[in-house]
């Protein structure tokens, strides 16, 4: 469920900027919102998301398995739930990927959405109620604040995709290959995911 954020420069009745609007609303929707259901602001837009199916999650254990039992660097760690502060995604860019890769100790204070300068890589399994931002606004965030490489399982295209080289707005590097294939993951990783897991 997506609510349509006002206007960033526009002010209410009372005069008080719509942003910080955004931002109240965007908290008590956060702190309302049932135990594991997510709430991001996405380019001006607040989405309430469900908890995940089982086919979802098992997808990002399955990642997140093979990335801590095969990765060449051991200092990468790797984290599911962490926020992020993407600014290119949102007006307040705070998103939640469902998989983040970062050398160890990078996450370690107190904060709920953190600097994204440390990850190495960002990963998104699609749902039908995600997939449309995880495939636009989060791809040109994750690439504007130059996360390296962006993972996106594409389940309703049956597709892998391997995003890297970030430009701008976007990445000038994609590979994809159909769920069941090989997908050859760069150093720092240097392995090849086994997408016939998923």
């Amino acid at each position: 469920m997506a609510l349509t954020a006002p206007e960033r420069d526009a002010r209410t009745d009372s005069g008080e900027s719509t942003a910080s609007s955004v931002e109240e609303a965007f908290v008590a929707l956060s702190a309302a919102a049932p135990e594991g259901w997510r709430v991001e602001l996405i380019e001006g837009e607040i989405h309430v998301v469900p908890p995940a199916n089982g086919e979802h999650e098992e997808i990002v254990s399955e990642v997140a398995d093979q990335v801590t039992s095969r990765r060449t660097n051991k200092e990468l760690r790797t984290r599911t739930g962490l926020g992020l502060l993407v600014p290119g995604a949102s007006t307040t860019g705070k998103v939640v990927p469902d998989i983040v890769i970062a050398p160890k100790g990078s996450f370690d204070d107190s904060l709920e959405y953190h600097d994204p300068g440390a990850v190495m890589l960002v990963g998104e399994v699609t749902s039908q109620s995600t997939a449309d931002n995880d495939r636009g606004p989060k791809l040109r965030g994750y690439a504007a604040v130059g996360i390296p490489f962006y993972l996106l399982i594409d389940r309703e295209r049956n597709q892998a995709v391997l995003h890297s080289l970030p430009v701008g707005k976007r990445y000038t590097r994609k590979v994809e290959v159909d769920i069941s294939q090989p997908l050859s993951l760069p150093e720092p990783l240097g392995f090849d995911l086994d997408t016939s897991e998923f």
